[in-house]
């Protein structure tokens, strides 16, 4: 049984994950390239007698090494690694989605075109040749609907039939569109470059990559040429003023030639502007209309996910209790009893409601994808994002985080650039999720009464320069300069979307979720519980009871005595448990079978009595400096997973996290003392 490694190659929006998940299914892993922090997603599948392994080159609009994506993209196929290039364009708009393919034409790899979302042209009334276009480029054109999987069976033929073939995209045609309009220069390069081009890459593709001043084409030249060469290249190239755009007006011009008489518009569906798009992209309207969708789509996630939730707590908490009441009756130590109810399967419960609202996520959101809308949020966004260093895009992930910090780091997944989405995630934890909000809405109302009002609107100022001030602190380490330009996207066309494709996505973005966010949830839940365990039930015996009085001298520092930096701490696990541990110190000590239990049961006991008990505990000012500490700490120890699961760097994760836990107390040390010259 042989194994042959094919490479998908394609634009941003074009399909290609779509047709990776479709065809690798559960199979399939993702990591990050050696040396890079760019995404790299491997899967595997069989026809016939034969596996496949198939490697999703990341997005990009051409073959310019002008980011990490891009070079790693060139890098591989320069490395002989895959026996075959599909490239992938969007059937709807090949006018623009053809750009890939005229920038790969040059590069001696067998390759093959695939017509992507050919239901969606059809629907637009369009008539596409595809004989006719494979005859001209010389391999084979493959017509697919890659939310369809049964329409790729002729997938499957020409991939075992092109490893007979090997055809080589033909760059003949746009050989002669350079010749035609940059002239002599051109010529003067290609003759001064190796007759037979360099390892897979022909004379004249890197005559253009020279003319668009591509510093690795320059630097793979340099070292297969004589100094004297050299010099004449240099002194052709001054002589040429932008040639980044004489080079892409070759290659429009050649998608224009190769397109026509082979794909016909019906008169009477000219693309135009519909009513709603003219709204949806307005400088005025478009943002409104964004944060009314967003919003709804959130409130709509919450009804969708909250049922589902519930019932895995209630399922889980049967088997607790029933699992507990089984121990005991064994006569199983204590000890094990609490750590397995109050442990591991509180831990499980956790992750469970974590997948539940990534499901209502991934759901919603992803049907604002799949009909097109989701690319004009991020582009009427695109210029208020940009003063953050970054892409329209971003807007979805804050906006979501209002409900839940979550769902808000799963959005980033839209973002292409790993350091822009990394960026992205370090300034949604700054919004402050549903729970947060139940919190300081408590706890500034019983020390503050009328004058709360004033404690969250310093909360909503800070936090603004707070965001400000992350994003230049992380930017400058996760964003190049390069990537700051503005937004470059496709508008796909609105269209209706596959449903068993969006489900498909849904419970495969669900089971890895759930398999990261176990192993990282299991383990700090588990060294938690260790902490908080009591036999007796007495908080006061706890390791974390002893720990926290030895440290108080130290967290007054922030501000904090000892109960409100521990509820501090717990707030890392779920936001809720912050009121759980306050209501087990400050209103029922000695009562409570452990901090633990009462985190896991995510502050649902009465806290009545607990204001009462806090105002004769702490005083304002440190109500305040615990009010911040609580606010701007890290979202929750979910959010915390799948950070990582998102960035696949546990680095990263522990640097967001760590800067956010430092920058919570700093900010609990200044409200501190200014609280303590107010009250």
């Amino acid at each position: 049984m042989s194994d042959i490694t094919i490479a998908l190659l394609g634009q941003p929006n074009s399909g290609k994950s779509t047709l990776f998940n479709g065809l690798t299914g559960s199979r399939q892993h993702v990591g990050n390239w050696p040396g890079k922090t760019v995404e790299k997603k491997e899967g595997n599948f069989k026809h016939k007698d034969k596996s496949y392994t198939m490697i999703d080159l990341p997005g990009s609009y051409s073959l310019s090494a002008n980011s990490d994506e891009e070079i790693v993209t060139r890098d591989y196929i320069a490395g002989n690694k895959a026996e075959l290039i599909c490239i992938i364009a969007d059937a709807s708009q090949l006018e623009r989605s053809l750009f890939m393919l005229a920038d790969y034409a040059g590069i001696n790899k067998p390759a093959i075109l695939l017509l992507n979302m050919m239901d969606v042209a059809h629907e637009q009334g369009k008539k596409i040749d595809s004989q006719a276009i494979s005859k001209k480029l010389g391999i084979p054109v493959v017509p697919i609907t890659a939310s369809d999987k049964k329409c790729y069976n002729d997938y499957y033929n020409t991939i075992e039939n092109s490893q007979k073939s090997n055809k080589i995209l033909q760059e003949k045609d746009l050989t002669d569109f350079y010749q035609k309009i940059i002239g002599e220069p051109f010529k003067e390069l290609v003759a001064l470059l190796p007759k037979d081009g360099i390892g897979v890459f022909s004379a004249s593709w890197l005559a253009a990559k020279l003319l668009e001043g591509d510093e690795h084409a320059i630097g793979l030249v340099k070292s297969h040429i004589s100094p004297e060469s050299l010099k004449d290249i240099e002194l052709v190239l001054s002589g040429v003023k932008d040639g980044n755009l004489l080079t892409a007006d070759c290659k429009f011009k050649w998608i224009e030639s190769l397109l026509k008489n082979n794909v016909i518009k019906p008169a009477n569906k000219a693309a135009r502007m519909n009513r709603f798009d003219r709204i949806a992209t307005s400088k005025v309207w478009g943002k409104p209309l964004a944060v009314g969708i967003i919003l709804f789509g959130l409130i709509l996630s919450m009804v969708i996910a909250i049922p589902i939730m519930g019932i895995f707590q209630k399922i889980l908490g049967t088997i607790s209790s029933q699992l507990a009441q089984g121990l005991s009756t064994l006569g199983a130590p204590t000890v094990i009893i609490s750590f397995l109810c109050y442990g591991v399967l509180t831990a499980v419960t956790f992750a469970l409601m974590m997948v539940s609202f990534v499901f209502g996520i991934s759901l919603v959101f992803g049907f604002i994808e799949e009909i097109g809308y989701m690319a004009r949020i991020s582009y009427v966004f695109d210029s208020t994002m940009s003063k953050l260093g970054l892409q329209g895009k971003a807007i979805m992930p804050f906006l979501v985080s209002f409900g839940c910090n979550i769902g808000g780091v799963s959005g980033s997944r839209v973002i292409d650039s790993w350091g822009q989405r990394v960026a992205t995630i370090a300034l949604s934890w700054v919004v402050p999720c549903a729970a947060t909000w139940s919190v300081v809405g408590l706890i500034s109302t019983v020390f503050f009464g009328s004058r709360a009002v004033f404690v969250v609107l310093s909360l909503f100022v800070v936090a603004f320069f707070h965001m400000y001030i992350t994003s230049k602190i992380f930017n400058r380490h996760l964003i190049k300069e390069s990537d700051k330009n503005g937004l470059i996207m496709e508008m796909p066309p609105y269209h209706k979307p596959k449903y068993k494709n969006l489900f498909r996505f849904v419970f495969m973005r669900m089971g890895d979720v759930l398999k990261r966010a176990l192993k990282t949830i299991i383990i700090v839940a588990v060294v938690f519980w260790a902490l908080s365990y009591t036999a007796d039930g007495n908080v006061e015996n706890s390791i974390i009871y002893k720990i926290g009085t030895v440290i108080e001298p130290v967290t007054m520092w922030f501000g904090l005595r000892w109960q409100t930096f521990m509820a501090f701490l717990a707030a890392a696990m779920g936001k809720e448990a912050a009121l759980g541990v306050l209501a087990a110190l400050f209103n029922s000590q000695g009562e409570m079978a452990g901090i633990w239990d009462v985190i896991s049961k995510q502050a649902e006991m009465s806290t009545s009595g607990l204001g009462n008990a806090m105002l004769s505990g702490i005083s304002k000012a440190e109500a305040l400096a615990f009010i911040y500490a609580f606010f701007f700490n890290v979202p929750c120890l979910m959010a915390v997973a799948t950070t990582l699961q998102e960035t696949h760097s546990l680095k990263w994760t522990l640097r967001i996290s760590g800067y956010y836990i430092a920058v919570a107390l700093i900010m609990a040390t200044i409200a501190y003392h200014v609280g303590l010259l107010i009250f």
